[in-house]
This record gives C-alpha cells, sequence and structure tokens, in this order.
C-alpha cells in the first residue's frame, strides 16, 4: 500500500470520526477506548466553547468600532465583570446537575437523570427571577460601585440594564447545556450555542448599527442582539428536552420540587456556585485595579481578556469531558478508569494551551489590532496577553483536575482551593505589585499566571491522592 494510499484512509478515518461526535452519536463511556471517549466528548464540547466565545468577540468588534470605543469597552468589561456573578451561579447548578445526570446515566438510569435535570431547572429559574429584576433595577448603581466615571454610568446603563435583566436566558443555557453534557449529548449543547451564535452575528450589526427600519442602538443594540440570540438558543434546547428524542426525556410533572432532590442539589451547587464566585469576584477586583491606571489601561486589559477568553474557552469544552467521563464512570463503579480518563484529558488540554502560548507569542500584536484601533490601547492588551499567557500549560491541566472533582460531585475542595488561590494568593500579589511597588496595570498582570500555576499543582496533589473516588451524589 503506498503512502498516498494510508493518509487517505487516515484523513477518512478521522473525518469520519469528526462527524460521528459532530451528530452525537450515542456511546457507552463506561466500555471501550478511553481516548475514543475523550475525543468523542471533546470535539462538540470545544466547538461548544468556541461558539460561547464568539458571543464575546462579534460583540468586542463592533463595540470597538463604535465612535466611544474606549468607554464603550469599559462599559463592556465593567458590566460583564458582574454578569461573571450570574454565570458563576449557572455553571455552579449546571455542575450539580451534570455531576448527577452523568452518575445516574452511569447507573444506566435515564428516567432519573431526566428527573435530577428538571428539579435543578426548577432552582435555577427561581435564583435568576430574582437577580435579574434586582440587575435591572440597580443598573447604574452596579456601574458606579465599579468605578466608573458618572458620564460612563449615563452611557452604558441601558446596556447593563439589558444584560443582567435577561440573565434568565444565560442561566438556562448553560444549566440546559450542563444536563446534556452530563447524558454524554454534547453534541446538542453545541448545536444550541451555534444556533444562537448566528442569531447574535446577525442581530449584532444590525441592532448596532441600525439598518432601514431598524434604528441604530449603538452599546445597548450589543446587549439586545446577545440576549435575543441566547433567548433563541434556550428555545431549541426546551424543544429538545420535551420532544423525547434525546437521551433525556423531560416530563412536566418532574419540574414539581421534590425536596430530598433539591436538597442534593444544592449541596453540590452550592460550593460549586461559591467557587466560581470566588473565581469571578478576584476578577471583577482585578478590573477595578486595572481601571485605577486610567481608561486606555481598562480598555487594553478588557480587549485581552475577551481575546484570552476565546482562546481559554475551547480548553475549558475539553476538561469538561473529564466531568462527564468521571461522573459516568464512577455511576458504572469504575474508579480507575474515570482517573485514567482525566490524566488523558488533562495531557491533550496541556498541549492545546502549549501551542495557544505560541501563538500568542508570535501573532499577539495582530490579533489585538484587530479588535483595538488606538495605539495605546494596543501596547496594554498585547503585554497583558503575554503576561497572563505564560501560565497557561499550568493552567490547562489545572482546569482539567477541577472539573474532574466537580464531575463526581466534590465541589468543596476546588472551592477551597480558589478561595486560597485566588483571594489569599492572587489578589493581595496584585495590589503588592500595582500599588506597592508601583507597576500599575502590569503588576496585576503578573499575579493571574502565578496564582493559576500554584493553584494547578495543588489540584493536581489532592487529585491523585483519590478522596474523589469516595464521593456519593
Amino acid at each position: 500500500m503506498s503512502h498516498s494510499t494510508t493518509y487517505t484512509n487516515k484523513a477518512s478515518y478521522y473525518l469520519s470520526f469528526l462527524k460521528q461526535a459532530i451528530r452525537g452519536e450515542e456511546m457507552d463511556y463506561t466500555t471501550g477506548s478511553i481516548r475514543k471517549a475523550v475525543i468523542m466528548l471533546a470535539i462538540p464540547m470545544v466547538l461548544e466553547m468556541i461558539m460561547e466565545s464568539v458571543f464575546a468577540l462579534v460583540d468586542l468588534y463592533f463595540v470597538g468600532h463604535l465612535p466611544q470605543s474606549d468607554k464603550a469597552q469599559q462599559v463592556v468589561g465593567l458590566a460583564e465583570s458582574v454578569i461573571t456573578i450570574i454565570y458563576s451561579i449557572a455553571i455552579g447548578i449546571s455542575m450539580a446537575a451534570t455531576a448527577l445526570v452523568a452518575r445516574r446515566i452511569g447507573e444506566k438510569d435515564p428516567e432519573e437523570a431526566a428527573k435530577a435535570g428538571a428539579q435543578t431547572t426548577t432552582l435555577s429559574i427561581i435564583i435568576t427571577v430574582v437577580l435579574s429584576i434586582a440587575g435591572f433595577i440597580f443598573a447604574k448603581d452596579i456601574l458606579r460601585l465599579m468605578g466608573a466615571s458618572a458620564e460612563t454610568v449615563e452611557y452604558g446603563a441601558n446596556y447593563t440594564r439589558i444584560l443582567t435583566g435577561g440573565s434568565i436566558v444565560i442561566m438556562l443555557l448553560f444549566l440546559i447545556n450542563g444536563i446534556f453534557r452530563g447524558a454524554g449529548d454534547a453534541s446538542m449543547a453545541m448545536r444550541s450555542l451555534t444556533i444562537a451564535n448566528i442569531a447574535n452575528i446577525i442581530l449584532c450589526p444590525l441592532l448596532i448599527r441600525g439598518l432601514g427600519p431598524v434604528p441604530a442602538f449603538g452599546l445597548t443594540g450589543a446587549a439586545m442582539a446577545t440576549t435575543i440570540g441566547r433567548g433563541i438558543g434556550v428555545m431549541y434546547q426546551l424543544y429538545h428536552l420535551f420532544n423525547g428524542k434525546s437521551i433525556i426525556k423531560m416530563k412536566a410533572s418532574y419540574f414539581i420540587p421534590v425536596w430530598e432532590q433539591v436538597k442534593k442539589i444544592i449541596g453540590i451547587a452550592a460550593p460549586g456556585t461559591l467557587q466560581f464566585l470566588i473565581g469571578s469576584g478576584s476578577w471583577i477586583v482585578l478590573t477595578a485595579i486595572v481601571a485605577q491606571s486610567g481608561e486606555t489601561a481598562s480598555a487594553g486589559y478588557i480587549t485581552a481578556i475577551r481575546v484570552i477568553m476565546f482562546f481559554l474557552l475551547p480548553a475549558w469544552g475539553l476538561s469538561n469531558a473529564a466531568a462527564t467521563l468521571v461522573g459516568q464512570n464512577l455511576g458504572a463503579k469504575q474508579p480507575q478508569r474515570a482517573e485514567e480518563s482525566v490524566l488523558k484529558t488533562a495531557k491533550y488540554n496541556a498541549i492545546f494551551m502549549g501551542i495557544v502560548t505560541l501563538l500568542f507569542l508570535l501573532l499577539s500584536p495582530y490579533i489585538i489590532g484587530f479588535f483595538a484601533e488606538k495605539p495605546d490601547t494596543r501596547k496594554i492588551a498585547v503585554e497583558a496577553m503575554l503576561i497572563i499567557s505564560s501560565g497557561y500549560i499550568f493552567y490547562g491541566v489545572g482546569m482539567v483536575m477541577m472539573n474532574a472533582f466537580n464531575g463526581a460531585g466534590d465541589t468543596r475542595t476546588p472551592t477551597i482551593i480558589n478561595a486560597v488561590g485566588f483571594w489569599l494568593f492572587q489578589i493581595p500579589l496584585a495590589i503588592f505589585l500595582s500599588k506597592t511597588l508601583k507597576m500599575g496595570a502590569t503588576g496585576a498582570f503578573i499575579a493571574i499566571p502565578a496564582a493559576e500555576t500554584a493553584m494547578a499543582i495543588a489540584f493536581y496533589i489532592l487529585f491523585r491522592k483519590g478522596k474523589w473516588k469516595q464521593v456519593k451524589v
């Protein structure tokens, strides 16, 4: 057989494999090749996270070309720093959904998996309605609290109102995708975000710039487009939850609160939510520290973070595979297979993050130049990208280990590591470098990879001890 024929056969095999993963063909993740299980889950999960990051980049591109681009980018950064609180709650509850659904699927009990998913949905809706109302009413106060000037508060009030007021769609999109991922149906989660993205890409320029009878809403249009786009994605999810064709088959009766089930969900979701609130809270403080160096520094940092997130979210998607594999294999009473799955996923993520680090070293000025027009903003953004990406390989391994704990239902261990890493190390270091040593925004940038590297080492050590294998959910 010639070399060309061999390469053609390999290409055909990998293409077929890719199609299988994207289509979401059913597979038992508790048997067979671990490598295939990781890749089958990871491909749609990575694509899902790329879709999530496209939301941010589409907004960043159009907002970055508004007349008052620095002010607009600062509003987006400040508002979304606060929205990360909603993300944290959504991720915390979806973590519980993934852990419970994956464990029940591993036990071959899809009906109980569906009930667990429905109960988490009920709980999340109750919580988010309260937060959405509060965000809509106190939008201006939120921006003031974040250190925005009076002019910026007025300019960004409607953007913040819509983004926080419509946070229920953020919650449901994350949560329902967590249910699908727990069931091993990662392709459904990917498709819902693809649909939401297509809507956002169409609506963003239309609502920001206007066209024909549609007025130009400017910055406010970006929030409208994002909220409507996510809402369309949620409607697609709900249709597939109830039409009886997916692994998880919902019934209206499953949504009636069952206290024992709700209690179990809260037991996993509360520390899981706190885990991400701790992380997002530290990002808010870092954003505020950088903002004290001026609007240009703030705009540069926010631009860099949005671009960085585009590359981090695929890695997060790959690490999500670990949560599903751990949950399902523990449910199937195969803890050793669960551990092997995590180590293989960590290896792939470290390779991916190494490639991204190299990409940033070579191309960061060109990447940033696409999103920021002002030279001073570009300079700060490039500096932030290069410094933060220096810890990427460690971060890639750390996020896999963290998701492995979460997938096992042990959300407390990552919460403790996050609390120590972010609040007792990262924030004090950022303040010391930026204030005491007068390094300004650069000091805050340096604190990020330093803390992430230390946390990754802690995650790895505790993972190898193996106590997560005994967690019951």
